[in-house]
C-alpha cells in the first residue's frame, strides 16, 4: 500500500482510539466519581444507594479501557512503548486502584468488614482518577521533566478528580432521590467550578510550557477551531449550572458528558498530527498498513457489540434507584 493509504489508516486509528478514550472516560468516569464521592458520606445506607446506581454498569464500563490498551498496542506500538516506559508508575497505580475498587464492590456486603471495603472502594477510585490525571498531564507536556511540568501534572490530576466528581454527582442527581440527590446537586456545582478552573489553568499553561501550544496552536485555522470548541465548552458549563439550579435531573449529566466530549475533541486537535507532542508523530508511530487493516476489520465487528450492549443496559436500568431512596435523611 502507498503512503497516502497508510497515512489515512493511521489517522483513522488515531480517531478510533480517541473515540474509545471518550467512551471510557465518560462511562467509567462517572462511577469513579461516585466512588470518590462515597468518601464524603458516612452512612452505609448512602453507600448502598451509590453503589447500586452503578452496580449494573461499572464492570462493562471498564471494558473500554481494555480495548483501548489493546488497540494502542496493536495500532501504535512505538507510542505504546514510549508511553509505558515513562508512565509505568501511574499506569500501575491506575491498575491497582481499579483492582481495589472492583474487589471492594464485590466484598462490601461482608457483615464484619463492610465499612472497610467501602473505604477501599472510595480510595481505589481516587487512586485511579489521580493516576489518569497524571497520565494526561504528562502526555500533554510531551513527557518532559522539570518543576513546571510537575505543577502542570498536579493541576491535571486535580482537574480529572474534579471532573470525575462532576460526572459522578450529576449521575447521582439523575439516579437518586431525597437528600442524597440534593447533596449531589451541591457537590456538582462545586465540582463544575473546580473542573473549569483547572481546565482554564491547564489551557493557559499549555500555551507556555507544552509543545502543543508552541507547535500546534499557532498553525492556521487551529486557534479559531479551538476558540469555537471553547465556546461550546462554556455553553455546556452554563447548561450544567442552569439545569442544576432549575432542579432538572437528566440535563446536568448530559451537559457534563458534552463538556468532556468537547474537551477531548480539543485535546485531539491540539495533539494532531503528533501522538506524543514534540516526540512522536501519528504516522511514524503506526503499525504497517496490513496490521491496521486487519485490526480495522476486528474493531468493526467488536464496536457495534460493545456500543449496543452499553446502550441496552443503560436503557434497561434507566430511571431512579428507589430502594433506599431516602438514604441520608
Amino acid at each position: 500500500m502507498d503512503n497516502s493509504i497508510h497515512t489515512t489508516l493511521a489517522f483513522t486509528w488515531f480517531g478510533l482510539i480517541g473515540l474509545m478514550l471518550v467512551f471510557y472516560v465518560v462511562t467509567d468516569g462517572f462511577d469513579l466519581g461516585i466512588g470518590i464521592l462515597s468518601l464524603l458520606r458516612k452512612r452505609r445506607e448512602d453507600h448502598d444507594v451509590m453503589v447500586q446506581t452503578i452496580g449494573h454498569v461499572w464492570d462493562a464500563n471498564e471494558t473500554w479501557l481494555v480495548v483501548l490498551g489493546g488497540a494502542l498496542f496493536g495500532a501504535f506500538p512505538e507510542a505504546y512503548a514510549m508511553l509505558l516506559q515513562d508512565l509505568y508508575l501511574p499506569v500501575m497505580a491506575l491498575i491497582a486502584g481499579l483492582i481495589m475498587r472492583g474487589a471492594a464492590i464485590e466484598f462490601r456486603h461482608s457483615v464484619a468488614h463492610g465499612p472497610l471495603w467501602d473505604k477501599a472502594f472510595g480510595i481505589g477510585s481516587l487512586i485511579a482518577a489521580i493516576a489518569q490525571g497524571v497520565v494526561l498531564g504528562k502526555v500533554i507536556t510531551g513527557l518532559l521533566p522539570g518543576e513546571l511540568s510537575g505543577v502542570f501534572v498536579a493541576v491535571s490530576a486535580v482537574g480529572v478528580v474534579a471532573g470525575y466528581s462532576l460526572l459522578g454527582s450529576t449521575y447521582l442527581v439523575n439516579k437518586t432521590v431525597g437528600s442524597l440527590e440534593q447533596w449531589a446537586r451541591r457537590i456538582a456545582l462545586l465540582s463544575a467550578f473546580i473542573t473549569v478552573a483547572a481546565a482554564a489553568l491547564l489551557t493557559a499553561a499549555t500555551w507556555f510550557i507544552s509543545a502543543v501550544g508552541h507547535d500546534r496552536w499557532t498553525q492556521p485555522g487551529v486557534l479559531h477551531l479551538l476558540i469555537g470548541l471553547g465556546a461550546a465548552a462554556a455553553f455546556a458549563f452554563a447548561y450544567v449550572i442552569g439545569s442544576l439550579s432549575m432542579g432538572r435531573s437528566r440535563g446536568p449529566f448530559r451537559a457534563s458528558v458534552a463538556l468532556f466530549g468537547v474537551s477531548f475533541v480539543g485535546l485531539a486537535v491540539s495533539l494532531f498530527p503528533d501522538f506524543i507532542p514534540g516526540k512522536l508523530g501519528i504516522v511514524e508511530a503506526a503499525s504497517d498498513s496490513s496490521t491496521l487493516v486487519f485490526m480495522l476489520i476486528g474493531i468493526g465487528l467488536i464496536f457495534p457489540v460493545m456500543i449496543g450492549y452499553n446502550l441496552y443496559q443503560y436503557y434497561i436500568f434507566r430511571g431512579k434507584v428507589l430502594t433506599g431512596s431516602h438514604a441520608g435523611e
